[in-house]
C-alpha cells in the first residue's frame, strides 16, 4: 500500500539534510515493530513542494510525502500512529491522508525517483562498500540482485525472481548526488530505472524501492 500525506506549511527552516528527521517520524508513528532492525520492505520519498530559501527549504504551501509498504498491515499501523500524533518536524503536521492506487504495470516500466537518489553499492574485497554510479554496469547488477533478494524474502518464487533492473542510459540529465545522514556521506544516483519482470515484481519494486537504504529515504520510486 502507498499512502500520500498532505503536510501543513513549515514554521521552521527545513534543512537539506532532513532525511534523518523523516525517518525518525516514520518510526514514531509505527511504534515498536520489526522494521526497526529488519530488512526494509518499505520506502519513502522526499518532501515535495518546497523551494530553496536562505540555505534551507521552505514549504510555504505545504508538502506532499509518499510512504509505501509491501505489508498493508504496517501501512494501517502507520495511519493509526498519524491519527494519534500528526506532527512531523519543523512545525509541519499531517493535514490529509490519501491511499494511492497502483498503476497497471506491464512487463517493463521506467520508474523515476521520488525526489530521492538510488543507492547502488557492492562490497570490496576488504569488506568496505563501493558506491556505484548510474553509468556503471555493476550498478545494474547490484540493483537487480538486491531486488531479487528482497522478492525472495517476501515469499516470491519462480518467474518473479527473474526481475531485472538497469539505469536508463538514454536519460539526458542523470547526476550523482551526495547525501549526508548522521555524519555519513552516501553517494546515490538521480536517474530513471528500467525494471523488467512480472507485474507482481514491478508492483513490489514500486512499493519497496530499489537499492540500499530504502528505509532511510533512498531508492523510492514513482
Amino acid at each position: 500500500m502507498r499512502i500520500r500525506l498532505q503536510l501543513s506549511p513549515n514554521t521552521e527552516p527545513v534543512p537539506f539534510s532532513h532525511l534523518y528527521s523523516l525517518t525518525g517520524t516514520l518510526h514514531k508513528w509505527l511504534g515498536e515493530n520489526s522494521i526497526h532492525d529488519g530488512v526494509s520492505l518499505y520506502s519513502f520519498g522526499w518532501l515535495h513542494g518546497g523551494r530553496s530559501e536562505k540555505k534551507a527549504l521552505s514549504f510555504s504551501l505545504g508538502a506532499d510525502w509518499n510512504i509505501s509498504f509491501f505489508d498493508d498491515d504496517l501501512a494501517r499501523q502507520l495511519i493509526k500512529g498519524i491519527l494519534q500524533e500528526p506532527s512531523v518536524a519543523y512545525g509541519m503536521y499531517v493535514e490529509e491522508i490519501q491511499e494511492v492506487e497502483p498503476m497497471a504495470f506491464r512487463k517493463q516500466h521506467i520508474f523515476h525517483t521520488d525526489g530521492s537518489a538510488i543507492l547502488a553499492r557492492q562490497k570490496r574485497l576488504d569488506g568496505s562498500q563501493e558506491y556505484l554510479a548510474w553509468d556503471s554496469l555493476a550498478a545494474n547488477e547490484a540493483l537487480t540482485n538486491k531486488l531479487r533478494w528482497k522478492l525472495s524474502l517476501a515469499g516470491f518464487t519462480g518467474d518473479h525472481l527473474n526481475a531485472r533492473v538497469a539505469f536508463d542510459r538514454t536519460y539526458t540529465n542523470p547526476r550523482s548526488r551526495k547525501i549526508t545522514i548522521k555524519g555519513i556521506d552516501h553517494k546515490g544516483s538521480e536517474c530513471p530505472v528500467i525494471v523488467e519482470g512480472t507485474q507482481e515484481a514491478l508492483h513490489f519494486a514500486w512499493l519497496v524501492g530499489l537499492g540500499d537504504l530504502t528505509g532511510s529515504g533512498f531508492g523510492a520510486l514513482q
